[in-house]
């Protein structure tokens, strides 16, 4: 894919470990070594609403007929979504509930996160989250039981992100969507209230959003910071390792996250983080990060002035973000995901 998405990324990470269950995979690309059942491409969030309904219709009408073909006893499905009213037994991952938390008005994807996926939890035999705050949440909007629920933490592609010993540059960094509830808005304000005396600049990596970019370019406008902010849009895989090691500090005041995958990215570059004390971000960060109360400007601001100028503070920060990610990888979460599905494809015939 051009621009790998957050649940691509995972599959394409795990499946490697699920070798030992013989799977045959659904999919529209062979995987090498592996039994594949080809299906319909232009399915994914790259085709908008029309590759969630195509994708939606193929999972309610031809995939209990894929399965019967293959006679198969279990389904493993690395995103919420399953036939309903099925009989058939299946797992699915759950990523986070923020569009319950933050509920987009009039969008079309509101009866899908109220009332498809919920049904589609309570049907299934497991549900793997990949947070423990996002096991609490699938519970408190979906009324899903606790009994249900594995958390089982994501890693990261440590050939990729890794410490390059580059000389630290002039920028704060940010990496994401442009989301409201990705809090960019307020590390903006942040970001203006710092000294002017500080030569640095705010680099905003992610792709522009004809929604919510306009809004926030408006802002940097209104504060004088055209000169200082820069958005970068989609910054391919292969380049975010350099910016990471090079910058002054991510910055990631996120109002909510499933997990926060740039945070442990950035950790493992040795890149020192800003970021919330909410959600799942604590448990990625643990004590390797200043993390912040996101809704606090000026505490976000406080907390980048002092990574800006405290450089035994940057270096503290870098050594324990390396020691930190360290105990995170893909052959982990790999690991215990074949695990929980060798219990319940085998053990759980009930």
């Amino acid at each position: 894919m051009e621009k790998p998405t957050g649940i691509s990324t995972y599959a394409l990470n795990v499946i490697p470990h699920l070798k030992n269950l013989d799977p045959t995979l659904l999919t529209s690309r062979c995987v090498p070594d592996f039994r594949c059942y080809p299906i319909p491409a232009g399915q994914t969030p790259e085709q908008g609403i029309r590759g969630h309904l195509k994708r939606l219709w193929w999972t309610q009408f031809d995939l209990p007929q894929i399965y019967r073909k293959l006679n198969a006893d279990f389904l493993f499905s690395p995103i919420t979504e399953a036939p309903l009213g099925w009989n058939g037994r299946y797992a699915v991952t759950v990523y986070d509930a923020i569009p319950m938390r933050f509920p987009k008005r009039f969008s079309p994807m509101n009866l899908y996160h109220r009332y498809y996926i919920p049904q589609v939890l309570k049907q299934a035999q497991v549900a793997i989250c990949i947070s423990e705050s996002t096991a609490n949440d699938t519970i408190e909007f979906y009324g899903i039981s606790a009994s249900k629920l594995v958390s089982i933490p994501l890693g990261f592609d440590r050939s990729r992100y890794r410490f390059l010993d580059l000389p630290t540059g002039n920028y704060f960094l940010y990496i994401g969507r442009h989301d409201p509830y990705k809090n960019l808005s307020r590390s903006i304000e942040a970001f203006a209230k710092l000294p002017k005396t500080l030569d640095c600049e705010f680099w905003i990596a992610g792709s522009f959003d004809r929604r919510y970019t306009p809004q926030l370019q408006a802002q940097v406008v209104e504060l004088g910071l055209v000169d200082r902010i820069k958005f970068l849009d989609y910054v391919k895989r292969d380049d975010l390792p350099v910016l990471m090691n090079r910058s002054i500090s991510l910055v990631f005041p996120s109002l909510w996250e499933g997990f926060g995958l740039p945070v442990l990215e950035a950790m493992a570059c040795g890149c020192p983080v800003i970021a919330s004390n909410v959600a799942s971000i604590p448990e990625v960060a643990g004590n390797a990060a200043i993390l912040i109360d996101p809704y606090n400007v000026a505490e976000i601001s406080a907390a980048m002035q002092q990574v800006a100028t405290d450089e035994t503070a940057r270096s503290n920060l870098r050594q324990a973000g390396l020691d930190r990610s360290r105990q995170f990888s893909w052959d982990k979460t790999g690991r215990e995901t074949q695990a929980v599905l060798q219990h319940f494809k085998f053990f759980n015939q009930a």
